[in-house]
């Protein structure tokens, strides 16, 4: 007896090397080993041969877990997730016919559906009869970061695929754009990129033309002088331009450049046109319409969409008899027109609502009470901030004396009229007559509630009917209720 003891104290006094290098564990007192298991790992799970949970111990210093006591003494299978439970059945199974499981089993948890967490499972024996010992580290961080790693693809993904689909909406605009169109770094001066119109207007072929020099392309022009010459034409106030000689073809230029950055330098952006296109721009254009409202022969005016007029032309005051302009300018057209809101609202609705108005008839009246028969179309203006009405007034007077009446053969073309003329023979003349006139009267009254955008009292006038009497007769063709 004595000589063990002897023998147990050496082995402790040598610092226990011996003891551990012999394969021996020391026995751990009930009351540490919790702890240390607890330690050792988040979640330690004690299971029986039928699969029920006798122990659960957590990590002290995971929180995350909550209370898991309501597990012992249920099955384990009552908190795996219903892919998890053929893993944990099988892995269990092949532990109690003596197979230890090598490889470490992860297993996702619920608990009333409320939360899910993923665990990484050892078994270990621990002495009593097919009972395991599991030991389980918390996979949520490893989890969290593998999700975040995916969503980061995801994004990643997203990211490239909106920059192919950017580069091929930019390759098509460049394919399609008539304007030449030129990218040069303002670093190296090299064009970085191009369409096949400016190519053709340099004398080159495109893939020759990506990756050269700018400055080449031009005459007695250096890199660094040319560029400078864009750059400055960038910051002028008169939207800037720098006029050029090809080096093939001797041909003028003129180079629109637009600064920009992108990828950390500087790009201009050149729109290049030849000195004959720059003589057709937009202002000669401009300077043309500008004399054919001038001195055309139609008279013209512009009205803003309240019909008060902003510009006329000297035909408007010859055919309404103003010695100025300032004497027209400013009054409202309404003014001018026979029938005055009626037919101002015709004009500015109709034109509004269809962008123009073809033909409309009605009677020009000047300050002396002249009237004077005119036809009217009107155009209206979305381009400009404030809306804006054109109008061109044709004197139709003199052509209504040369006119021929219009005949009841003349006018009988549509469909409509060729049914008419098949009743010959089936009605008598009144009846076909009183047809006919009921249809006509009819097209009439829809034309003016029409025109005037259903405004009876205006749809009257314009007929030369009462107001009373246009509801009569609405109320007999049933357009009351279809008009309201």
């Amino acid at each position: 007896m004595f000589r063990t003891l002897e023998i147990v104290g050496a082995a402790m006094t040598t610092g226990g090397s011996n003891f551990w290098s012999s394969g021996a564990v020391p026995l751990i007192e009930p009351e540490f080993l919790g702890s240390i298991i607890g330690a050792a790992s988040d979640i330690a799970l004690v299971v029986s041969s039928e699969g029920v949970i006798l122990s659960v111990v957590l990590n002290a210093q995971s929180d995350s877990f909550g209370n898991l006591k309501h597990w012992e003494g249920r099955p384990v299978v009552d908190f795996l997730t219903r892919e998890c439970v053929p893993k944990f059945e099988a892995a269990h199974e092949a532990y109690v016919a003596g197979e230890v499981p090598r490889k470490p089993l992860e297993l996702n948890h619920s608990d009333n559906a409320v939360w899910q967490y993923p665990v990484r499972y050892t078994f270990h024996r621990f002495g009593q009869e097919n009972a395991a010992l599991l030991l389980g580290r918390d996979l949520r961080p490893i989890a969290e970061t593998q999700q975040q790693l995916v969503q980061a693809q995801i994004a990643l993904e997203q990211g490239y695929e909106a920059r192919r689909e950017f580069d091929a909406r930019f390759r098509i605009l460049l394919a399609n754009c008539k304007d030449a169109v030129v990218f040069i770094a303002v670093n190296s001066g090299l064009i970085d990129d191009a369409n096949e119109a400016a190519a053709d207007l340099l004398g080159l072929k495109l893939d020759a033309l990506k990756g050269s020099s700018f400055a080449t392309h031009f005459a007695d022009r250096s890199t660094g002088e040319l560029t400078e010459s864009l750059l400055n034409a960038t910051v002028s106030d008169e939207g800037g331009r720098v006029t050029l000689r090809s080096s093939r073809g001797r041909r003028e230029l003129i180079v629109h450049p637009v600064v920009f950055r992108a990828g950390g330098q500087r790009v201009l952006l050149c729109r290049v046109t030849s000195g004959t296109e720059a003589s057709k721009t937009p202002d000669a254009m401009a300077s043309q319409a500008l004399s054919l409202f001038r001195s055309g022969s139609d008279a013209m005016i512009f009205m803003s969409g309240k019909g008060v007029i902003t510009a006329v032309n000297e035909s408007f005051l010859d055919l309404i008899g103003a010695a100025h302009q300032s004497d027209v300018v400013g009054r409202s057209f309404s003014d001018f027109l026979s029938r005055g809101q009626i037919d101002m609202a015709v004009l500015t609705d109709r034109s509004e609502r269809a962008g123009h108005m073809r033909i409309y008839a009605t009677k020009l009246v000047n300050d002396l009470g002249a009237r004077l028969t005119v036809e009217i179309s009107a155009t209206h203006f979305d381009e400009v901030d404030v809306p804006v009405v054109g109008c061109v007034v044709r004197d139709v007077s003199r052509v209504e004396t040369v006119r021929p009446r219009a005949t009841p053969q003349s006018q009988m073309k549509t469909d409509s009229s060729r049914n008419v003329m098949d009743l010959v023979g089936s009605a008598s003349l009144k009846d076909i007559v009183a047809e006919t006139t009921d249809v006509v009267e009819m097209m009439c009254i829809q034309t003016a509630v029409e025109l005037t955008n259903n405004n009876r009292v205006a749809a009257a006038e314009m007929l030369g009917l009462s107001r009373q009497s246009l509801y009569v007769k609405l109320r007999k063709f049933g357009l009351l209720s279809k008009n309201n």
